[in-house]
């Protein structure tokens, strides 16, 4: 079964890259690769250990919002400033690629970017050179499946939608026709 969001990706975003950008090679076609979410637990850690109910609260949530279970990141360096030692557990991460991949783009369009407060866009410009994109969200209550009543720690995510065969160009093209809903004037200068 294909996800609403593929099937839009394919049936009216594909004909406007071709037409736009000139693209016939179907395999030159920028696509969405895989979504990381990933969480900091910086503010967490005491001294060595990180807070177990926040660990646990994290690993919950991501979880329930990803669909999968997440791991666990360590630090690779040590930096006393933030007294941390290389291999200290420092956030946890997930990556969702297919199916997976699809229905949360989808949730995270139509579901938890117009539940932020005080929204009034995101930001059209943080692309990266490869055209892949990123964004912060500072709680997980956006998603409508995470019960913030049991929630004791609330925490922040960074989403990063890694484009494959593109440029900030193509892929602003390609998430604004998937109903991404950037900011006004930076963005339409952009698009041209």
């Amino acid at each position: 079964m294909t996800t609403r969001m593929k099937q839009r990706f394919h049936e009216q975003v594909k004909p406007r890259l071709q037409q736009q950008f000139g693209l016939d090679n179907p395999m030159a076609m920028p696509r969405l690769e895989k979504i990381i979410i990933s969480v900091g637990l910086g503010r967490s850690l005491e001294g060595t250990k990180i807070n177990a109910k926040a660990r646990e609260t994290v690993l919950r949530d991501l979880a329930t919002i990803a669909g999968q279970k997440p791991v666990m990141t360590k630090a690779r360096k040590s930096v006393s400033n933030f007294k941390v030692r290389a291999g200290y557990e420092v956030g946890c991460m997930v990556t969702l690629r297919g199916q997976r991949m699809w229905e949360f783009l989808d949730r995270l369009i139509t579901l938890a970017i117009p539940r932020i407060k005080d929204f009034r866009g995101l930001n059209p410009d943080s692309f990266d050179a490869q055209g892949s994109y990123s964004l912060g969200l500072s709680e997980q209550g956006v998603f409508p499946e995470v019960d913030m009543a049991h929630t004791e720690f609330i925490h922040g995510m960074n989403i990063t939608l890694v484009m494959r065969n593109s440029d900030p160009q193509k892929s602003r093209l390609v998430l604004r026709e998937l109903g991404m809903p950037f900011s006004g004037a930076p963005a339409a200068a952009a698009a041209g």
